[in-house]
């Protein structure tokens, strides 16, 4: 029903506040918290009020709502009012979240998460879970990590190492690593402005930006995983409740501790989303039992098993391909602008010759202008399946694309280490090498006894390996973006091996990958930092 004109001047008065339009049919709600804006649409889905209505109705005149002293409209709503405000009425809440049975409910609600001083090992764990959440983190590109707190370089004490054995072994090797890193920042950066001279038509602010990142790459391989970051990640509440069930189950001290905090702050804005994350919540306690089993039975599976020996070369390898993929895409294309069913269309294109074929995937990609021209979700029936070997630098980068399936083994030092093109054959080369041996050496002998707490001391020059299971539209993202010169050259080279694959393997997709940037580049931040230049002129 259209509520446009239905308020009284009060009401809508009232509204105003809360919504960003009181007479059209469409608006944003604004000035409510989660917890609110959740109970208000789950109730939304089975009522024939409109919203502005229901929320006048059922939220705003409703004494059990505790409504004015959230929303902080009366006099004494302190923000910790607020919270006794959020407690008292909460029974209200849950009843409305639990009434529909859904856990799509959890999406109806989100909250901001700041999560500061957690090691990058911890910050890959929270990136994992890929579904509802929008995680952001500090850059290794734009920020030196040189700096000292109280003395110490920033990188994470793990309490079981603390109390080991290895505590000075570890403390040793970072401090090491943070050392060289900060040693070799000067002549780098003297290094890499007498290759890269400024040209003088490009300004010194861009030219500065771009140096900087191009020094920092070439450097950051020597940042053990333990070192500390900031993320700030967005996620709704399904999101955030998978996430703390995961952590609290999880065996490193770090990431229980950021579930435990994580729950303890999001209770506080969103409680009705996440209370079944609680420890004494039976739904919690049962999804641990499953996680700590299922991890425990898969790993002493895991130990018998005698398969042959495999590669431990850095690379990318296609190890699977569909074939027939091709067809499946062709009529998936079509199948929208037909009655056929899709079993047919599918039976159809087998037939069709190549030049059929190539006309149907011409009409899908030719009109494309640029990358962020989003292919039909035709592409995503063609299946890919890589195993990569890379440094885990390459793999923090990469590992941030969420619509793929993703997996990596414990980092180690089994695979080697990537040394920049940058500091082969420069002074600068043994002291860089001679800190990752030494970090390797550290691992070795805390990984005998500890192998996932010795993760902390891989530096990131480390290679690790993963497997990303892609569909074709997915590639095309990934490969086009991470191809761009602005990005880490490293990782450039790993989103055209992907490409180049793919299309080996199925040669019709290779109008899909028109804007992998398949050139090389020696200041490649330049362009891209003048054009932020010029805009902000």
């Amino acid at each position: 029903m259209d509520e446009c004109g239905e308020f009284s001047e009060s009401q809508a008065q009232r509204l105003s506040r809360f919504v960003t339009s009181t007479t059209s049919n469409i608006f944003v709600l604004r000035n409510l918290p989660e917890v609110i804006k959740g109970a208000l649409f789950s109730r939304y889905s089975r009522s024939s009020l409109g919203l502005r209505s229901l929320l006048l109705k059922d939220f705003i005149q409703e004494e059990e709502t505790a409504f004015d002293s959230i929303v902080g409209e009366r006099s004494d709503a302190t923000p910790e009012n607020q919270l006794l405000a959020i407690q008292k009425a909460q029974n209200f809440y849950d009843r409305i979240l639990d009434g529909y049975g859904d856990d799509s409910i959890g999406e109806l609600g989100g909250a901001h998460l700041a999560i500061e001083s957690v090691s990058m090992l911890a910050a890959k764990v929270l990136e994992d879970s890929r579904i509802g959440g929008s995680p952001l983190e500090k850059s290794t590109r734009y920020i030196y990590f040189d700096q000292k707190v109280k003395g110490e370089y920033l990188y994470y004490r793990e309490p079981i190492l603390m109390a080991s054995a290895f505590k000075d072994l570890y403390i040793k090797t970072c401090d090491h690593l943070f050392e060289t890193y900060s040693a070799l920042i000067p002549p780098m950066t003297e290094l890499m402005e007498k290759r890269f001279p400024k040209e003088p038509e490009k300004s010194q602010a861009a030219y500065k930006a771009a140096l900087r990142a191009k020094v920092l790459d070439s450097l950051r391989g020597l940042l053990p995983a333990g070192t500390l970051t900031n993320m700030g990640v967005y996620g709704n509440g399904r999101f955030w409740e998978g996430l703390i069930h995961k952590l609290r189950g999880e065996n490193l001290a770090e990431l229980q501790q950021i579930g435990k905090q994580g729950f303890e702050e999001l209770s506080k804005v969103i409680p009705s989303f996440v209370r079944r994350a609680s420890e004494t919540h039976r739904h919690h306690e049962g999804f641990v039992q499953y996680f700590e089993s299922m991890h425990e039975q898969l790993s002493s599976i895991a130990s018998l098993q005698k398969p042959p020996k495999s590669s431990c070369k850095a690379g990318v390898r296609l190890i699977y391909s569909d074939p027939d993929s091709v067809c499946k895409v062709a009529a998936a294309l079509l199948y929208r602008y037909g009655s056929h069913s899709l079993e047919a269309l599918q039976q159809h294109c087998r037939r069709l010759s190549e030049d059929e074929i190539a006309n149907i995937f011409d009409a899908a990609s030719s009109m494309r202008e640029n990358r962020r021209h989003k292919s039909p979700r035709a592409l995503e029936h063609a299946q890919f399946t890589f195993e990569i070997i890379a440094d885990y630098g390459i793999y923090r980068d990469l590992h941030r694309h969420r619509m793929l399936t993703q997996e990596r083994q414990l980092l180690s030092m089994d695979y080697g280490y990537f040394v920049p093109e940058e500091v082969l054959d420069t002074p600068m080369e043994k002291p860089y090498v001679e800190a990752v041996e030494r970090a390797k050496s550290a691992y070795q002998e805390i990984a005998a006894d500890l192998p996932e707490e010795a993760q902390y001391v891989v530096p990131m020059a480390s290679h690790v390996r993963w497997y990303f299971h892609v569909n074709l539209r997915a590639l095309q993202w990934l490969c086009e973006l991470r191809s761009q010169a602005a990005g880490h050259p490293s990782y450039r080279h790993v989103a055209q091996e992907m490409a180049k694959q793919a299309m080996k393997a199925a040669p019709q997709f290779e109008g899909f990958f028109k804007f992998v940037d398949f050139e090389g580049y020696d200041l490649g931040r330049l362009s891209q930092e003048q054009r932020k230049v010029e805009k902000s002129v």
